[in-house]
């Protein structure tokens, strides 16, 4: 079967989009019956929280939809798409999405206060990129430092292996010359 992980992937986008989008409908719909019919809560709000979510999906929709050709054998796979389990910025956006179709949920049965759960969004970006910081700034730790002064043991990397410490004792390690 040729292309058996593009179509794996193509397949799995798809759903994944077409769930997404149902969802969002769902949601937005929720929120605006139970505006005009039970409680009134303001709009602006909305409208200004759940742009981010939006444009989110609708990137998705354009990089992980796949596009089919019509070929010799029917429709082919002309491109599977990206991958929207992907990590990183990918794994940030669907929270965002997921966080918004919360706190409007919450915003339609709790009432307006619900909105200042947003903040959340801004919070753990900025957490994440602190932590991401903090990574490759000890990733490159020894980089730029003086090196360590020797210990009274006589090495100077400090803790040593087991081999290390039974070749040390042994006299080192030893190379034969010819």
């Amino acid at each position: 079967m040729a292309q058996k992980a593009q179509k794996n992937q193509a397949a799995r986008n798809s759903g994944t989009l077409n769930r997404t989008h149902l969802i969002s409908l769902g949601t937005y719909v929720f929120f605006l019956l139970v505006r005009t019919m039970l409680f009134r809560r303001k709009l602006l709000p909305f409208l200004l929280l759940a742009l981010p979510a939006l444009g989110i999906e609708f990137w998705f929709e354009r990089i992980g939809r796949p596009v089919f050709v019509e070929g010799t054998n029917g429709k082919e796979l002309k491109r599977a798409g990206e991958d929207l389990d992907a990590k990183g910025l990918t794994e940030w956006m669907w929270d965002v999405v997921y966080w918004t179709w919360g706190c409007t949920v919450l915003v339609a049965l709790a009432g307006d206060w619900a909105w200042w759960l947003y903040l959340g969004v801004p919070l753990y970006s900025g957490y994440l990129a602190f932590t991401t910081y903090s990574g490759v700034r000890n990733g490159f730790g020894g980089l730029g430092a003086p090196p360590a002064e020797e210990g009274a043991s006589g090495s100077g990397s400090g803790a040593q292996s087991k081999r290390q410490a039974k070749m040390e004792k042994r006299g080192g390690q030893r190379v034969q010359y010819r």
